[in-house]
């Protein structure tokens, strides 16, 4: 389980989170919903530790991540798949994969990409092209199959449906709740409610740093 309690951070002086507590169960998605600028994204970046936190508690399956550092956080069984996707042009999509892998020293990565490969075929027909040449529907599903090489216990989901055509946003909604019955936890943060409220178990509403709504059905 993952656990914000009172989550507080600050950029640059400016409070952007103002007290967050959420939980994401295993085995369910769990929406994160606001507008543009509401925290979402330094929700999951805070969570990743790439920004720094300044009160609450945030806790995976009980351990404490404060003190960890974001590449100990991904050991951990964290992916996180960024809105902008970040994936690196030059190198392949099957490098792109496994580059996370490489970086935490990953054991059994090549196993971990075959058991990925299962899940998402699509990905695995793209393996030998160059992540440049994929479309932006294409970059998202890369960057996805990414976030699941470490991501086992916790995936965190930045804005995945945005600009995805139908056809491709119905195939990630497939993709993550087949991912559910794997025990991990998935938070997906969102601008539109409809995209989230037909996957989501329990959704959550943040505006201006604070949430709103304790956490509401979803399907």
């Amino acid at each position: 389980m993952l656990e914000l309690e009172d989550v507080r951070v600050s950029l640059q002086g400016f409070p952007i989170l103002r007290g967050v507590s959420l939980q994401a169960l295993p085995g369910q998605i769990t929406g994160l919903v606001g507008r543009n600028g509401a925290g979402k994204t330094t929700t999951l970046r805070t969570i990743m530790g790439l920004v720094p936190l300044q009160g609450g508690s945030l806790r995976l399956g009980g351990q404490d991540l404060r003190p960890l550092p974001a590449h100990r956080r991904a050991a951990l069984g964290i992916g996180y798949m960024p809105e902008d996707r970040r994936l690196i042009g030059p190198l392949t999509v099957e490098e792109n994969l496994l580059l996370p892998a490489w970086a935490i020293g990953l054991p059994g990565a090549p196993e971990r990409l075959r058991w990925v490969y299962e899940r998402m075929p699509e990905v695995a027909e793209l393996a030998g092209r160059r992540a440049a040449q994929l479309s932006g529907g294409q970059q998202k599903l890369v960057a996805l199959a990414r976030a699941l090489m470490h991501g086992t216990r916790l995936l965190l989901l930045d804005e995945p449906f945005e600009g995805l055509a139908p056809a491709m946003a119905l195939r990630l909604g497939e993709i993550l709740r087949g991912l559910r019955t794997e025990g991990m936890a998935i938070l997906v943060a969102e601008s539109d409610l409809h995209r989230v409220s037909a996957l989501a178990e329990r959704i959550y509403t943040i505006e201006r740093g604070e949430i709103q709504d304790p956490g509401g059905g979803g399907e």
